[in-house]
């Protein structure tokens, strides 16, 4: 059994280091004198009772003796090293100033003392270090099957974080090394450990070496670094985790149990998208601006963004009363001089939304709300276009009789080459909007501008897979994939949302912007990787189940079909999709049939009608193949 060791009281410490304090300076006169005893003992009674004093104020002032010796770090023997100097100042001024005609306190007895003073105190502290390690070693070292650790970084962070860790009494990591590819640090040591540097060779020493962590501690590592660690630790069964950040650490201290796994969206984030476009704080600021489903995923994290902008007034709509209140009240309570109104409604109820407008009369409009899970739509069609096709349509038109400036409605990438209800209602709100702005520009006596954002996957989302498959992982699995090969791509929410917002300003009016998606990603890849991640084996601790595809699901996800192609913006992740046109009044004579026959809930008859609309809507749902037999 272990005991635990006490501290020793405060002023046992200040008496000792009072005690070495006067040895010292003693054994520096007697140095300076050749230890003749004879002029060493004229006036010592006087000089040591200075020397008491003195420091006496000096480390009651400075608090040298509060620390804990055995946790003696270089703050503490700077803190020594300047109280040590000022004494002996003093002593110096005191010789200078009153002692003119003695020899008390000479610069060379001052010198000498203050080198073997420094010495004294700061090596005893140091050498109570060592013993209570090593007492500690012994106490714990055969109890305690510590893990070996490896720390990426040689930074303040990177060295903090080892001692916390390398002090925890009761602690189950030892850091064992650091990794590090800057300023040629490989092959260098820095607190008596070793640095490696991130090339697999090193990655494979460390891993025969024993080590079983990965930590890392710089929170700003780019995330390709980041994959690349990543995917060669996993690959030599070495776990990677991440130290929270500081603010997150219970009562201002880390503990190794705070320490997290890697989050699969830090790998799938790309570096941040920068836009430097002083026309988006132009065209916001001061502008009373509508956030449809603002309760939502995008929605939410367009109103963040939209207040760096400093708009006049934030309608958030939604008909979710909890989400909408939830959100309110973090939207308030972060930013207390914004002007925000939480505003219950259905997009679909027209009379509703024409109150919104006569109430708020907003500006620009963001319209996020929509019905958006494949499967659920597939079995509800005649909801899906409800919801996202004559939701549309009622805020499109309202905005453009309350002279809005811009309507930025945000599409999918399932809306191209669309194989379900979801994507197919949302290629015709699309068709809708965009035919409406041609029509009303024809007349001239409006001047709203319509403009369409499609991108993929956000990370993160309610209902997407990774909080699925976190949710799976928590159970205990299995982790649920439909198809070996199916991809998606993938962007993060922030991303998204301020690519949105920069597309709302860029457009001027018509067009359909897509956006830089990146490389698309294997989902049975990211579930071995979540997997992994969180120190499992796939296949062997969780299992990974291939259920099939859902209806209505593809396998590919494309942000342009094959008779569209993209045009360039001023900049280069944004593009905008060279789309047919249609003709207006077409266009709205099929929209309201098709919404006249989805009001009465008739499934075939709806899907039938969106196929009439959209050609290129060819369902992968068995229920609706004599639907894709009539179209042909």
């Amino acid at each position: 059994m272990a005991y635990k060791i006490r501290i020793l009281p405060r002023w046992l410490v200040f008496l000792l280091d009072l005690f070495l304090v006067c040895f010292c300076l003693f054994l520096s006169r007697m140095l300076k004198l050749n230890f003749n005893w004879s002029h060493a003992d004229v006036g010592l009674r006087f000089i040591m009772g200075v020397a008491f004093i003195i420091n006496a104020v000096l480390f009651y002032v400075f608090k040298s003796f509060a620390g804990i010796i055995r946790y003696t770090n270089i703050e503490d023997a700077q803190r020594l090293v300047m109280v040590n100097a000022i004494a002996s100042f003093f002593y110096l001024t005191l010789n200078v100033t009153f002692l003119r005609s003695g020899n008390f306190f000479t610069l060379q007895i001052v010198t000498i003392n203050f080198l073997i003073t420094t010495f004294v105190i700061i090596s005893y502290r140091l050498a109570v270090r060592y013993c209570f390690n090593f007492y500690k070693a012994l106490s714990y070292g055969d109890k305690i099957n510590k893990k070996k650790v490896v720390v990426f970084d040689t930074s303040a962070d990177g060295l903090h974080i080892m001692k916390v860790m390398n002090s925890l009494p009761n602690g189950d990591m030892q850091v064992m090394a650091f990794m590090d590819d800057s300023f040629n640090a490989s092959g260098k040591f820095v607190e008596g450990l070793p640095i490696y540097n991130s090339h697999e060779s090193s990655i494979a020493k460390l891993r025969n070496d024993g080590a079983e962590v990965l930590i890392i501690a710089n929170k700003q590592i780019e995330k390709t670094k980041l994959n690349y660690l990543v995917d060669t630790c996993l690959n030599y069964g070495i776990r990677i985790q991440q130290v929270p950040a500081m603010r997150d650490w219970l009562n201002g201290k880390l503990d190794t149990q705070q320490l997290q796994d890697i989050n699969i969206e830090d790998l799938l984030e790309r570096e941040v998208i920068k836009i430097h476009n002083e026309a988006i704080y132009t065209e916001l600021k001061g502008k009373r601006i509508l956030v449809t489903g603002a309760a939502g995923s995008i929605g939410s994290e367009l109103v963040r963004q939209l207040i760096q902008y400093r708009p006049s007034l934030i309608i958030l709509c939604d008909k979710a009363e909890t989400p909408t209140h939830e959100f309110f009240m973090e939207v308030t309570d972060k930013h207390k001089n914004a002007n925000v109104k939480a505003y219950l409604g259905d997009i679909c109820d027209r009379q509703r939304m024409e109150h919104l407008f006569e109430i708020y009369t907003p500006q620009i409009v963001f319209h996020a709300a929509a019905y958006k899970h494949v499967p659920l739509m597939e079995d509800n069609p005649s909801v899906a276009v409800i919801n996202n096709v004559l939701g549309t349509k009622i805020l499109a038109e309202i905005a453009v009789a309350n002279n809005v400036e811009k309507f930025v409605m945000i599409s999918t990438d399932k809306a191209v080459n669309p194989t379900n209800v979801m994507g197919a209602s949302k290629r015709i709100a699309e068709i809708f909007t965009q035919s409406f702005f041609r029509h009303i520009a024809q007349d001239g006596n409006h001047t709203t501008k319509f403009v369409t954002t499609r991108f993929g996957n956000v990370l993160g989302s309610n209902g997407s897979v990774i909080p699925r498959f976190k949710m799976q992982l928590q159970k205990g699995g299995p982790l649920t994939v439909t198809h070996p090969d199916i991809t998606r791509f993938f962007m993060t929410i922030p991303e998204a949302s301020l690519l949105v917002i920069e597309a709302g300003v860029m457009g001027q009016g018509g067009e359909i912007f897509i956006f830089d998606m990146g490389k698309p990603v294997k989902i049975a890849d990211l579930a071995r990787k979540v997997i992994k991640l969180a120190g499992k084996e796939p296949d062997v601790d969780i299992k990974i189940i291939f259920t099939g595809l859902r209806p209505g699901e593809k396998l590919f996800e494309e942000l342009l079909n094959s008779s569209e192609n993209a045009l360039p913006t001023y900049h280069e992740k944004i593009l905008i999709a060279n789309v047919p046109q249609y003709d207006f009044e077409l266009v709205e004579k099929k929209v309201d049939k098709l919404i006249k026959c989805a009001q009465q809930h008739y499934t075939l008859e709806t899907v039938y009608l969106m196929k009439e609309i959209v050609p290129e809507f060819i369902s992968n749902n068995v229920s609706y193949e004599k639907v894709n037999a009539q179209t042909k």
